[in-house]
C-alpha cells in the first residue's frame, strides 16, 4: 500500500461538521487534509434551506464568536431573517434565517478551497490506522494509506446509509450519493459501540404547481439581525415563505396507507428524532389534532423547488401526492423529489470525552451526526470544537472545555457525553437550565475571553467586538444614573428622580423609553448591534434576581462537581453503588462528578455513595 505524507490533522467528510473542523484548525495554523466523497458538495444543505431556530440560533452566535463560519455565511447568503419567540421572554428569543442554498454552498466552498493550510482529496475512507490505542492516520478504499495522529470523523448519515421510500430501499448517504461503508466495522473492531438511527426529510415541491392564493405569506422582520458580530450595517432581502395546514382528508390518507411507511411496518430498525417527526408519525401520536402547521420555504433565492417543513415522510410517493393534494392550495401540487428516510450508523457519544476525542483511541475525535446528533448547527458546533482541540492536542495543550453555564455548546456537548442516545438529539432552549444567562444578545460578554484565549479571531474580528462591549458597558452605568419623572412617558409613575435600573425592572417600563442621555453612541457600530445591546442591556436589568440565583448556584456546585475522577477506576469494587449505575458509570467513565451527577439514571444516592468511595 503506497503510504502519503503526513498532515497534522484529517477531516473525513465535507459537512457542516467537516468544514467548521477544518476551517478553525487551519485558522490556528495546522496544515489540514480534508476527504470527501464528492467535492462538490462541500457544505451542501442536504436538508431544510434554514439556519438557526429555537436555541440553534444562539448556537450559531456561539460558533461565530468561537471562529467559525457558519454565521457569516448564512448573513451572506441569507433572503429571510427572524428572531422567534417575541411573545416570550428574552432569554428564549432565537434568530432564525431562510438561505439560499446554492449560495451558501458557494460561500461555504470558497472558504475551504482558498485556505492554504487545507488540502481537499475525493476519496472514500474504509478504515482508520490505529497502533497502542493511538490513531495513526486513514485507509482509503483504493488502498493508500495517510498518516496524521489526529483525525476527526464528521461521517454525517453516509455510515451504512439506507434511504427509505415506501418499500423501496436505496443504499446512500443522501438522495443521490453514495453510502460509505468500512469506518464502522473499523471502529467496533477497536472496542467502539454502535447504534442505528434515523432521520428524515420532506418532498420538494414545484412552486409553479402551487396556489398561492390559498396560502398565508409569512415574512421575515422589518428590521433584520445578522448572526455574525462581523457583519455591518444589514440590510438583506425579505422573501416571503408560504404556509398552509393539513386536515382530516390528509389524515385519512395517511392512516390508511400508514402499514406502507418502513417506521411502522419494522423496515427501519434506527429511531427518529422525537422532536422533529415524521408526518405519520405525527398523525399517528397526535390524533387529537385536527391539523398540523407545513411550511412552503424556496431552497434559494427565485427558486422554482420548494421545501415543504413539517411534512418529513417514508411514505411511498404517490401517497405522499395524494395526501399532500387534499390541501386546498396544492390540489395540483407536483414533486421536484418525495420525501424519505434515512438510517445509518452511530456512535454513543459516551464514548467520547469533553474535548470530543475518544477515551479509547487517543487522537481520534468524532462530530456531527456520526454522535447521534440531528441538525446543521449542532454538527457545526460539534465540528468547531472538534477542529480546536485537535489543534490544541497537536500543540500538546489541554483541550477547550464549554461548561454548561457558559454556552450551548457546553449544554450539548454534556448532554451527549453523560446521557443516554436513544433518539437523534436536538437542541432546545429547555435543555439549558442557565438559559436566562445564554441569551443571543449576550454571546459576546460570554465567550470572547476564550476566542482571544485560543487564537479563534481576527484582529479586525476582535476590535468589532471590543467596541461593542465597550458600547454596552458605557451605557450599562449610564442606567446607574437618576432619570427625573419629566423625563418619561405618562405610563410611568414616579414621583422623584431615581436610577434608571431601577426604573427599568418595572414591567410597564422598557428601554426605549429612556431619553437618548443614557446611551452610548458610536458611528462605527452597526444600527442593529446598537439596537441589540440596549435590549440586551434590558433583558439583563430585568432578569438581575434571578441571575445573581444562578450565579449564587453555580458557586455551591464548583465545590465538588470539579472533582476529577480517574479514567481507570473500577466502580464494580464500590461498595453500594446500584448495579444500574455501575453499569452506566463503566460505559460513560465521567471525567469528575459533575459529569456523573448528570448520567442518565444516576441518583442523588449513588452520588453519595460515589463521594464516600472516592474519598478513600
Amino acid at each position: 500500500m503506497k503510504q502519503h505524507n503526513k498532515y497534522d490533522i484529517i477531516v473525513v467528510g465535507g459537512g457542516h461538521a467537516g468544514i467548521e473542523a477544518a476551517h478553525i484548525a487551519a485558522k490556528r495554523g495546522c496544515v489540514v487534509l480534508l476527504v470527501t466523497m464528492d467535492k462538490k458538495a462541500i457544505g451542501r444543505m442536504s436538508c431544510n434551506p434554514a439556519i438557526g431556530g429555537l436555541a440553534k440560533g444562539q448556537m450559531v452566535r456561539e460558533i461565530d464568536i468561537l471562529g467559525g463560519l457558519m454565521g457569516k455565511t448564512a448573513d451572506e447568503s441569507g433572503i429571510q431573517f427572524k428572531i422567534l419567540n417575541r411573545s416570550k421572554g428574552r432569554s428564549v428569543w432565537s434568530p432564525r434565517a431562510q438561505v439560499d442554498k446554492r449560495q451558501y454552498e458557494i460561500q461555504t466552498k470558497n472558504k475551504i478551497k482558498q485556505n492554504s493550510n487545507i488540502k481537499i482529496i475525493s476519496g472514500d475512507v474504509v478504515g482508520l490506522t490505529i497502533k497502542n490505542y493511538c490513531v495513526t492516520g486513514i485507509e482509503l478504499r483504493c488502498g493508500a494509506l495517510i498518516s496524521s495522529t489526529n483525525v476527526v470523523l464528521t461521517c454525517g448519515t453516509f455510515l451504512s446509509g439506507k434511504i427509505h421510500i415506501g418499500p423501496r430501499k436505496i443504499l446512500a448517504g443522501r438522495m443521490g450519493e453514495d453510502a460509505s461503508d468500512g469506518i464502522t466495522e473499523s471502529l467496533v473492531s477497536h472496542g467502539f459501540v454502535s447504534g442505528r438511527l434515523k432521520t428524515g426529510t420532506p418532498p420538494r415541491l414545484k412552486k409553479s404547481s402551487i396556489d398561492f392564493s390559498k396560502t398565508a405569506v409569512a415574512m421575515g422582520d422589518k428590521f433584520p439581525t445578522p448572526f455574525s458580530f462581523q457583519t455591518g450595517e444589514f440590510s438583506p432581502p425579505n422573501v416571503a415563505c408560504h404556509t398552509v395546514r393539513t386536515n382530516k382528508l390528509v389524515h385519512d390518507v395517511i392512516q390508511k396507507n400508514q402499514e406502507l411507511s418502513p417506521m411502522f411496518s419494522g423496515d427501519i430498525s434506527g429511531i427518529g428524532p422525537r422532536y422533529c417527526p415524521s408526518i405519520e408519525d405525527k398523525v399517528h401520536r397526535f390524533s387529537h389534532h385536527d391539523s398540523h402547521h407545513l411550511f412552503l420555504e424556496p431552497e434559494w433565492h427565485m427558486s422554482d423547488q420548494l421545501y415543504l417543513n413539517g411534512f418529513s415522510t417514508s411514505l411511498p410517493e404517490n401517497i405522499q401526492l395524494e395526501a399532500l393534494r387534499k390541501i386546498p392550495g396544492l390540489k395540483n401540487v407536483e414533486f421536484f423529489r418525495p420525501g424519505y428516510a434515512i438510517e445509518y450508523d452511530f456512535f454513543p457519544p459516551a464514548q467520547l470525552r469533553s474535548t470530543l476525542e475518544s477515551k479509547n483511541i487517543r487522537g481520534l475525535f468524532l462530530a456531527g451526526q456520526i454522535n447521534g446528533t440531528s441538525g446543521y448547527e449542532e454538527a457545526a458546533a460539534q465540528g468547531l470544537l472538534a477542529g480546536i482541540n485537535a489543534s490544541l492536542r497537536l500543540a500538546e495543550k489541554s483541550g477547550l472545555v464549554l461548561s454548561r453555564a457558559s454556552s450551548y455548546i457546553g449544554v450539548m456537548i454534556d448532554d451527549l457525553i453523560t446521557k443516554d442516545t436513544l433518539e437523534p438529539y436536538r437542541m432546545f432552549t429547555s435543555r439549558a437550565e442557565y438559559r436566562l444567562m445564554l441569551r443571543y444578545s449576550n454571546v459576546d460578554e460570554r465567550l470572547f475571553e476564550v476566542a482571544k484565549t485560543y487564537n479563534l479571531l481576527n484582529e479586525t474580528s476582535i476590535k468589532n467586538i471590543e467596541l461593542r462591549l465597550s458600547q454596552k458597558n458605557t451605557s450599562r452605568a449610564a442606567l446607574s444614573r437618576s432619570v427625573r419623572p419629566s423625563e418619561l412617558p405618562e405610563k410611568i409613575k414616579i414621583k422623584h428622580a431615581m436610577p434608571a435600573k431601577t426604573v427599568l425592572k418595572r414591567n410597564e417600563c422598557l428601554i426605549s423609553d429612556f431619553p437618548s442621555r443614557f446611551f452610548e453612541t458610536n458611528k462605527k457600530t452597526p444600527t442593529w448591534s446598537s439596537q441589540e445591546i440596549l435590549l440586551d442591556l434590558e433583558a439583563e436589568i430585568k432578569y438581575e434576581g434571578y441571575i445573581k440565583r444562578h450565579l449564587s448556584e453555580l458557586e455551591k456546585q464548583k465545590r465538588n462537581e470539579g472533582l476529577v475522577i480517574n479514567k481507570t477506576v473500577n466502580y464494580s469494587t464500590f461498595t453500594g453503588l446500584s448495579n444500574e449505575a455501575i453499569e452506566k458509570l463503566s460505559f460513560v467513565r465521567p471525567e469528575n462528578l459533575g459529569q456523573a451527577m448528570r448520567v442518565s439514571g444516576i441518583t442523588p444516592a449513588d452520588i453519595s455513595v460515589l463521594l464516600v468511595n472516592l474519598s478513600k
